[in-house]
């Protein structure tokens, strides 16, 4: 082409009507594959039997809805956060103690219904949304095996720290995130006015923590989350909380402001998920996880279908 002939060709394209690449854009769109072109979003997950579900219901559920779903599991709280404030995650199921607590550095005591309108408030600051919240608290707790525990006649937290008081030794396991978190271990032990020894404190991954208590007479006392389905099948029983050290934990949808003004819809799927979702079905889809050994995909699956939601 010579340089006359190219000056010609660049002359006809900048002048070209906008409907000529109305068209080119058309003929593009009706040949891509539908995956390019699919609403895309991102759904992560923290590294825990209830987080994985939650992260595969949420991905099923979307894609069944025409969306292009990645999904990103495995985080610690901290990173997940910072993944989703960076736009690298849209949305994933938050806690509102969490929030308050590890996220914000609240030590505000609110009900479950302030709560989540507090932590609503201040990430609201940053660019996140919180969706219609579950019936579902998943608080932390301090359990132990229920025989032991009635020996002992221990059933709240002021039991156990009179009788780290007065000398009896207890071995805790702790998770890792647990020991170093603003409403964690040194916080809680605070409150109660009791100390564990350096050497009796160990710090394992959630899931082997219900394997120890379940399976290991040396480890006394453990970290569990309340709508765990280990609870109830290893016969562990959950201290209470009788100083309301530990706050709310409802479950709810964070999302991403600019993933949510793209996407309005998401609020109406996300919704109807979290009307289904109490602790006792909660307990349930994780013990089919943690205690039947079932695919978390398939549990997922299931689920959606016998709700109506695929």
């Amino acid at each position: 082409m010579s340089l006359a002939q190219h000056r010609t060709w660049r002359q006809q394209t900048v002048s070209a009507p906008a409907g000529w690449f109305a068209l080119c854009l058309a003929v593009l769109l009706i040949h891509a594959p539908a995956r390019c072109i699919a609403q895309s979003v991102v759904v992560g997950g923290k590294n825990f039997t209830e987080q994985l579900l939650m992260a595969e219901v949420t991905t099923q559920l979307l894609r069944s809805k025409g969306f292009d779903v990645e999904r990103r599991s495995g985080y610690d709280t901290t990173s997940l956060r910072k993944a989703q404030e960076a736009g690298l995650v849209d949305v994933y199921w938050e806690y509102t103690g969490t929030s308050l607590r590890e996220l914000n550095r609240s030590n505000e005591h609110l009900s479950p219904a302030e709560s989540y309108e507090r932590v609503k408030h201040l990430d609201a600051s940053k660019g996140l949304i919180w969706l219609k919240p579950s019936q579902v608290n998943n608080s932390y707790a301090l359990a132990m095996r229920r025989t032991e525990a009635a020996t002992k006649r221990i059933a709240s937290i002021s039991d156990l720290a009179r009788r780290v008081n007065s000398g009896e030794r207890f071995v805790f396991a702790s998770t890792y995130e647990f020991y170093d978190r603003a409403d964690g271990l040194r916080p809680l032990e605070r409150a109660y006015g009791f100390e564990f020894g350096r050497d009796q404190v160990v710090r394992l991954e959630t899931n082997m923590i219900y394997q120890v208590l379940h399976e290991l007479r040396n480890i006394d006392v453990g970290l569990v989350f309340a709508t765990d389905g280990r609870v109830a099948a290893y016969d562990l029983l959950i201290l209470t909380d009788d100083r309301g050290f530990f706050p709310d934990y409802t479950m709810a949808p964070v999302i991403r402001q600019q993933t949510l003004e793209r996407h309005p819809e998401l609020a109406a799927h996300l919704g109807l998920l979290s009307g289904l979702l109490d602790d006792e079905m909660m307990a349930r889809l994780n013990a089919m996880v943690a205690v039947d050994n079932k695919p978390i995909t398939k549990v997922a699956s299931d689920f959606l279908l016998r709700n109506g939601l695929r």
